[in-house]
């Protein structure tokens, strides 16, 4: 076994697995063998002997003197090329063949980004140019925006439904826009597993590339509304999903002739990934029924989605797969019309769209591009002192290989899929593109590692999309940073997040606005921090102590003595003790505090929970829980509209839009 162990470490470095990383703590850990072989034969490059790790190796190798299907670089600048195009071979008279290595070969630079058909050495292969940085901020209007960050379930609009959907959206949209507002940020809007109530959480998708269709909104599109259906102050999912989807066919079975070859127009050019899409939530209905619960646990027969028994499911459930093209087009469709009346309404960027780090291991995205993705791996975090084990988070994700080979065409769907309804990105964990921690099917998060991707590549694709689409780009940077990682996102003028309760200075006091920086998204909190009135209360203790969440050794009350301390480092720093500090169960007047703090921050875009906006206690999301909390599940105690109109309310989203515009 020893003497497997170098070839092993050099196969995994070979393929982008890394053997050591550093904790939070800047310790140096060592990933096991049996992790990298287990990795690496995930992967596609078995490693469970030293002859299969010595063919592993050669296949490597094999694979670098392979072309590439797609080259990426940037405008205005020449593009060295690969070893396997940048080569010459002589043969002399006697048929012996030498081979001349062309070392420095490089491509002139192209001038205008995009796509470009490059004929080259014999092959034929895409070059895309990217410019040099995506859209910023100062390209759609001048001065500093604002927005709110919004989870479209919890709203309430004018008409009675158990869960916001596009149209309490396009209420919200409207709303803002007559308050100042320039761009509104959503939640995940992705494909989830139709009328499962079960599968609710937007950051677990079954496809990044088509929505969630129980959002769709068909009074947006001349079509008659959704039944009026009452909710309560938590949604209830398992049984709100279920009867939206009937209310969905009901809609569907009333639908005229016309309607539906209006439909099949507007679904044409969205072609064969539509259909695959439309079949798999066909099939994912139907053998759900049955208790499987994703692909993996459907009759083998049904895994291949251009197989015999796929398209004879389609044909024989011809209307069912027409019904879930239909959910998808409303979705779509009403998606699109939200963003239009946005930029109507004078907003300059108008909606700005979140892309989920993976998607669920046994969703559409696995199963129609199952080429392009990690199989027997799922991604999460390593162990760290908020997760002592690490996380899995269950999901997969792109496999770096797999985008190689298929010359980024899964990445580039994903963002111009997103970029299509939005004017603007914001990319979830966008450490991903650098790098994943990955964990071998069945292991403990701490068996893991990381997994190298070509991060300058899916920058400039992201760039690239962004400049056909106009649209801006957030890249989610929160935690520890890979090495390498800032600078090309500087460059690329993709705005990162300074969220208040993370920009503290050596002594734990907070950073004033004025030293955020400039290519950046000032934010109060996110859907996984506590409130500012939450934070000021101490209700995030409070949930702590309730599920045996505070730090090992520590007490409510420690917790409490510590938070007494950070209440006057927080004051000091939104108001310069300039007023009395109010008292903890006053939060309200440290909400408004904090939405100036940000709306006078350096930041040229600040955005700003709903719950923030409207001094709410309760948080969306308690990270590391999934039912022990009602995560996705709150919602507004009233309509949106009417909530705004109150006086408080009303005063501090004046104070935002007023210290924007100071």
């Amino acid at each position: 076994m020893p003497a497997m162990m170098e070839p092993l470490h050099t196969l995994a470095e070979a393929i982008g697995v890394a053997r050591t990383w550093w904790d939070v703590d800047g310790k140096e850990q060592t990933v096991s063998d049996a992790s990298l072989a287990a990795i690496a034969t995930a992967l596609g490059y078995p490693a469970g002997s030293a002859g299969q790790i010595a063919q592993s190796l050669a296949q490597v190798e094999a694979e670098h003197r392979h072309p590439p299907v797609m080259i990426v670089t940037e405008a205005g600048q020449p593009t060295p090329l690969p070893a396997s195009l940048a080569h010459a071979q002589l043969t002399r008279e006697d048929g012996e063949t030498i081979a001349l290595p062309l070392e420095g070969w490089t491509l002139p630079p192209v001038s205008e980004p995009g796509y470009y058909r490059l004929l080259l050495a014999g092959h034929d292969l895409t070059l895309a140019v990217a410019p040099k940085s995506c859209p910023a901020v100062s390209d759609f209007a001048p001065g500093k925006l604002w927005g709110p960050a919004v989870q479209i379930p919890a709203l309430r609009g004018t008409n009675a439904h158990p869960f916001g959907n596009f149209g309490e959206l396009d209420e919200a949209v409207r709303l803002f826009s007559a308050r100042g507002a320039d761009v509104v940020a959503i939640n995940p809007v992705h494909a989830l597993f139709p009328g499962n109530g079960h599968g609710f959480s937007p950051y677990s998708p079954s496809s990044r590339l088509y929505l969630n269709s129980a959002m769709g909104a068909p009074e947006l599109l001349g079509l008659p509304p959704l039944p009026a259906r009452e909710g309560g102050d938590l949604i209830d999912w398992e049984g709100a999903l279920p009867r939206r989807m009937a209310d969905l066919r009901a809609l569907f079975d009333s639908l005229d002739e016309a309607t539906r070859a209006r439909i099949a127009r507007d679904n044409a050019p969205h072609g064969h990934g539509l259909r695959h899409q439309a079949l798999f939530d066909a099939l994912d209905v139907h053998f759900r029924a049955q208790g499987a619960d994703g692909w993996q646990q459907w009759p083998k027969a049904y895994h291949d989605p251009d197989g015999p028994a796929a398209m004879a499911f389609a044909a024989e459930h011809a209307e069912e797969v027409e019904f879930h093209l239909f959910t998808q087009w409303l979705a779509r469709e009403s998606l699109a019309k939200v963003q239009a009346d946005a930029r109507t309404d004078g907003m300059a960027i108008g909606l700005l769209a979140d892309l989920a780090v993976g998607v669920h291991t046994g969703g559409a995205d696995s199963w129609q591009m199952r080429h392009a993705m990690l199989q027997g791996l799922t991604i999460g975090a390593p162990p760290d002192p908020l997760g002592p084990l690490g996380q899995n988070w269950m999901l997969t994700g792109f496999s770096p290989q797999g985008l190689k080979r298929s010359g980024y065409a899964p990445w580039i769907q994903t963002i111009r899929a997103a970029l299509s309804v939005a004017g603007g990105l914001r990319i979830d964990h966008a450490f991903g593109l650098s790098r994943l921690w990955v964990v071998p099917a069945g292991g403990e998060s701490s068996a893991g590692a990381y997994l190298s991707y070509p991060f300058l590549d899916l920058i400039r694709l992201v760039a690239l999309e962004a400049h056909r689409a106009n649209a801006l780009i957030v890249a989610e940077d929160l935690g520890t940073m890979p090495h390498g990682f800032a600078g090309p996102i500087a460059e690329k003028k993709m705005l990162g997040m300074r969220v208040l309760w993370f920009e503290r200075a050596a002594d734990e006091g907070f950073i004033g606005g004025q030293d955020y920086a400039p290519d950046s998204v000032a934010m109060t909190g996110t859907h996984d921090t506590a409130t500012v009135a939450g934070w000021w209360t101490g209700r995030d203790i409070a949930w702590d102590e309730k599920l045996d969440r505070l730090p090992e050794g520590s007490s409510r009350e420690q917790a409490e003595d510590r938070r007494e301390w950070d209440r006057g480092l927080l004051w000091a720093t939104l108001t310069h003790n300039a007023i009395p500090r109010p008292e903890p169960d006053h939060p309200e007047p440290v909400a408004t505090a904090a939405l100036r703090h940000i709306g006078h921050s350096a930041s040229q875009l600040a955005i700003a929970p709903l719950e923030d906006i409207l001094a709410e206690r309760e948080q969306p999301n308690l990270p590391g829980t999934v039912t022990e909390h009602p995560n996705w599940r709150r919602r507004l105690t009233a309509p949106l509209e009417q909530l705004l109109d109150s006086p408080a309310n009303a005063a501090r989203i004046e104070a935002l839009d007023e210290a924007r515009k100071e």
